[in-house]
């Protein structure tokens, strides 16, 4: 099996349409063998489709993408999972664990009352989580970041690691893409530096919020009905942004969502260590 996921700088690219790299994964008995990067070549949407086709490719990863690109991906009988976002080797491995749904292109699920799923497409560490929060001061502020890092909760446990990967996350500092109390710490980092941050849930996820928890008809998520109670998701809010949520109910009609990260009303400890900035 050959899954392309729409690759930038490491994350899942938006814009299906708009793609200039593809990071492709050989897969063996449900385990990744290898994977390598390959380009567009400028490709627009209509011809998208065929370069996959032409490499071989069966499973489409992607963030948002139109119903024609669908469609073109459909009749060379490739599977499409749409709505993804995060890091692209978490995202194929959550698609062997069969923990992706895919939302299509347009998953334009309101929920009752007044909650905008827009306010919950934080996905792990290193996505949009710093909108609110006042932009870091220091030297590394608007520069391309790599850094290794290690996560723990306050019993010891860790949650994740770049080092096990042993690959760097890159980033630019300041620009959102961090939970506020990590962009902060590396603000002022010299390179080769490391150091420990202790960090309020108001600093990382925020507090848990009763009102990212809502039920939507299954009729209205084409893909869901073959969910499991338990299961990570991702799906589209009305603007077509992806975020991440837990199935934790589901009856003959509905289903249950929890779009509280995980890591919601904890306090959460990292070393950081600055690989470069550039």
């Amino acid at each position: 099996m050959r899954i392309a996921v729409t690759y930038e700088n490491g994350q899942i690219f938006q814009h299906f349409g708009h793609t200039e790299t593809f990071k492709v994964y050989e897969v063996e008995d449900g385990q990744i063998v290898s994977s390598e990067l390959v380009g567009s070549n400028g490709s627009g949407h209509g011809a998208l489709a065929g370069l996959l086709n032409d490499k071989g490719i069966d499973v489409l990863i992607c963030g948002g993408i139109g119903g024609g690109a669908q469609r073109a991906l459909d009749e060379r009988g490739i599977e499409l999972c749409a709505g993804a976002s995060g890091d692209v080797d978490e995202a194929v491995a959550a698609y062997l664990r069969g923990e992706l749904i895919n939302t299509g292109a347009n998953c334009d699920h309101h929920h009752g009352g007044d909650h905008d799923c827009g306010d919950h497409d934080c996905g792990d560490h290193d996505h949009d989580c710093g909108g609110c929060h006042e932009e870091p001061q220091g030297k590394n502020v608007g520069k391309k970041c790599r850094v290794h890092y290690r996560g723990t909760l306050n019993d010891g446990s860790q949650f994740d690691a770049s080092y096990d990967r042993g690959e760097p996350l890159e980033f630019v500092c300041g620009a959102g893409q961090m939970i506020p109390g990590f962009d902060a710490a590396v603000a002022d980092m010299d390179v080769g530096q490391i150091v420990n941050v202790h960090l309020m849930p108001s600093e990382a996820y925020g507090e848990m919020d009763p009102q990212a928890v809502f039920t939507v008809e299954l009729a209205r998520l084409p893909g869901a009905e073959n969910a499991q109670v338990g299961q990570q998701a991702f799906l589209q809010n009305q603007y077509g942004q992806p975020f991440r949520v837990k199935v934790v109910a589901k009856d003959d009609t509905t289903i249950t969502f929890d779009a509280n990260h995980e890591l919601a009303g904890k306090e959460l400890n990292f070393q950081i260590e600055l690989v470069s900035a550039e």
